[in-house]
């Protein structure tokens, strides 16, 4: 990844921020987006902080996209890891339904097209955050389940399509994982010793363990593989 060019929408924080650490310490060079006006604003002293450029990203802001300039003339991989998510039955509202389905999958969409002009390069990779909720119903949350079963063949879709230009597309699927989306669960005991049942590794993921998979679907070691989710939840989904 020695000065490859890395795009993490999505990457101030959470996922997308191990994400972009994990790439950060194969030398690459990063640019990550968040929401805030500068990334001191997270508050937080990491490598990310350090080593990344950061430019400002709304992408409920129909504008934001359209007008965004990042600090690369070429583009080796763009990993899209932003999403929502809206509890206690929100997501049966349509105004908020159709706000996470713009948020989680149509903005996805949005990026691939906003960037792809700029990956020229041999192999060069598009990676989409997915969810467990890629391939299942998720009680209560509509609109989430709907976008990541979206992404799931939007993965497979623009794979095809742009295979022949040297974009492999690719997406990863995380199970638990600490994030302001699921800390619902991981910041209520209760909850939280619950779910460690039903994964077999008996343990939530680090976001670097997403970013693990990032790198190596980004990596000359998977220049076979395209089209493809992979699924890194400790076996959360075997049962």
């Amino acid at each position: 990844m020695n000065k490859k060019r890395i795009l993490v929408v999505g990457g101030s924080s959470g996922i997308g921020r191990g994400i972009a650490n994990c790439f950060l310490n194969l030398n690459a060079d990063v640019c990550i987006t968040g929401t805030k006006k500068n990334i001191e604003d997270y508050g937080l002293e990491d490598v990310v902080s350090q080593k990344s450029e950061y430019v400002q990203l709304d992408l409920l802001d129909p504008e934001a996209l359209g007008n965004l300039v990042i600090p690369f003339d070429s583009l080796d991989v763009l990993v899209c890891s932003q999403g929502t998510v809206q509890y206690k039955r929100k997501e049966f509202e349509m105004e908020i339904f159709r706000e996470v389905l713009d948020l989680n999958l149509t903005s996805m969409m949005a990026c691939c097209q906003k960037f792809k002009p700029l990956m020229t390069n041999i192999d060069t990779n598009i990676i989409l955050l997915g969810s467990g909720a890629s391939y299942k119903a998720v009680r209560g949350n509509p609109a989430y389940s709907a976008s990541k079963g979206g992404i799931l063949t939007l993965v497979k879709t623009l794979a095809e399509a742009w295979a022949r230009e040297g974009i492999r597309v690719n997406g990863i699927a995380p199970g638990y994982v600490a994030s302001k989306l699921t800390e619902v669960t991981f910041k209520d005991k209760n909850r939280y010793e619950s779910s460690l049942k039903n994964i077999p590794l008996a343990r939530w993921g680090e976001a670097e363990d997403i970013g693990h998979t990032a790198c190596f679907l980004a990596s000359s070691k998977a220049s076979y593989i395209t089209g493809q989710m992979i699924t890194v939840d400790g076996g959360l989904g075997l049962s």
